[in-house]
């Protein structure tokens, strides 16, 4: 059987850093209290001129060059985005005119904070059947700009920001297992209600958040996902190496390693310096900790996340 292997990563972040101290002189807030309920202390803000597509393709630069392959060999792309550039074409098409090349299938994965393991078990499908053999998958987002930055209960939450991973064909192990969810009747904690009809918004197009339905919905169902995945590998959590989760809050991040017997030792944790950036959170973790020396080969990586939908999902591989 042919596995998707984790070839190379990359990520950006774009250049504007806001702390907890500068985001408290506009709205009504502290250092304190962002810090005591997320464990978020900057996040990176695009600029004027950045799109969401700027950012993917940055960071799928960094990512090819990591896996020394050129862009010309990669025969599919998949951006998982909550903040496309427009509402069509995809972003991944955008994306896949920004690194010069063409022919070969580009779409968006649209699963908010799930989006990158989406993403992830989309590539491996395809792989594993085939149907491509070097896949780059990416996860970006621009939040900067669907959030009111009147409301301190979601301002403070989220950055902007882009993680990239090239994946390939291999005949050793990679991605082990994965488990996807979605349940529909959760939307209403966690949405951007926004419709375009006639040239005009209808609703809200800033997020909207039930801020204590979605901390114990995410606690619930990352610790079962995570459990699932390992059953379905025959695996158990005292062989996981790292927990490269989504990076949301750092409470919700501690509750599911304790579930799962882990310390935060086994935790890659960037939400202080990223805040939560969607899709994008997970590539960011992982690049993080490849680039900084803890993640080595061979060695074994859960990857969870869960977003608005909800969407949830776990991804169990082998570096």
């Amino acid at each position: 059987m042919h596995h998707a292997c984790i070839l190379g990563t990359g990520s950006y972040l774009p250049a504007q850093r806001v702390s907890n101290n500068e985001l408290a002189q506009r709205v009504d807030t502290s250092d304190e209290w962002i810090t005591a309920r997320t464990g978020i202390k900057t996040r990176h803000l695009a600029a004027e001129h950045e799109k969401t597509s700027d950012l993917a393709a940055e960071a799928a630069r960094r990512a090819l060059a990591d896996a020394s392959v050129a862009a010309e060999e990669i025969d599919l792309i998949i951006v998982a985005t909550a903040t496309p550039d427009m509402q069509f074409p995809a972003t991944a098409t955008i994306v896949q005119n920004k690194l010069g090349i063409a022919g070969c299938p580009a779409f968006d994965v649209q699963a908010v904070c799930a989006g990158f393991m989406y993403a992830l078990a989309t590539a491996n499908a395809y792989i594993q059947s085939g149907m491509a053999q070097k896949v780059l998958v990416i996860g970006a987002e621009i939040f900067s700009r669907i959030v009111d930055w009147n409301d301190r209960s979601t301002c403070v939450l989220f950055g902007d920001g882009a993680g990239a991973a090239v994946l390939g064909r291999s005949s050793e192990a990679g991605i082990i297992a994965s488990k996807l969810h979605a349940d529909g009747n959760y939307l209403k904690l966690l949405n951007v209600p926004a419709q375009m009809a006639g040239g005009q918004v209808n609703g809200t197009p800033f997020v909207q958040m039930d801020g204590q339905g979605v901390f114990k919905f995410a606690v619930k169902q990352l610790s079962a996902v995570a459990e699932e995945v390992l059953a379905e590998a025959g695996m158990s959590a005292d062989e996981i190496d790292w927990i490269v989760p989504h990076q949301a809050n750092r409470r919700i991040i501690e509750a599911t390693a304790k579930h799962l017997g882990l310390g935060m030792d086994k935790v890659i944790l960037t939400v202080a310096e990223h805040a939560n950036t969607s899709a994008a959170s997970i590539p960011l973790a992982l690049d993080t900790g490849i680039k900084d020396g803890r993640i080595q080969r061979g060695q074994t990586l859960l990857l969870e996340g869960i977003g608005g939908g909800f969407a949830w999902g776990a991804v169990l591989l082998k570096y």
